[in-house]
């Protein structure tokens, strides 16, 4: 009994070794995360020109996301123009945003802010 429990303990412990990604595929693991896409830094004044309804990009959580081909999809209208090229972290955590939104977002990442 005892020896059918330590093979069971071992099989498990073997089994997270092979599962459980280590630290040389965590690149890998990003770029899965971020569907294919090799994410870059950017600083506010580069993200700051893009401020229009046919270039516009936010931030949201120290994350840069170019929403351009979603403006004209937005259901609150012109709102996501309001902080466009700019923080927009208040805004999308507001109470007027259905929980999809926060997975849809994940689509429109391009990078991350600049400390």
């Amino acid at each position: 009994m005892m020896i059918a429990v330590v093979a069971l303990v071992l099989g498990v412990i073997l089994g997270l070794f092979v599962l459980i990604p280590r630290g040389r595929n965590s690149g890998q693991v990003k770029q899965v995360a971020n569907h294919g896409k090799v994410s870059r830094s950017y600083g506010k004044a580069e993200v700051a020109v893009h401020n229009k309804r046919t270039d516009c990009w936010i931030i949201i959580k120290d994350k840069v996301y170019d929403v351009t081909s979603y403006v004209e999809e937005h259901p609150g209208g012109d709102a996501i123009l309001a902080h466009a090229g700019d923080d927009s972290t208040e805004g999308f955590y507001g109470p007027q945003h259905a929980t999809r939104v926060f997975d849809m977002i994940d689509d429109f990442y391009i990078g991350d802010l600049k400390e």
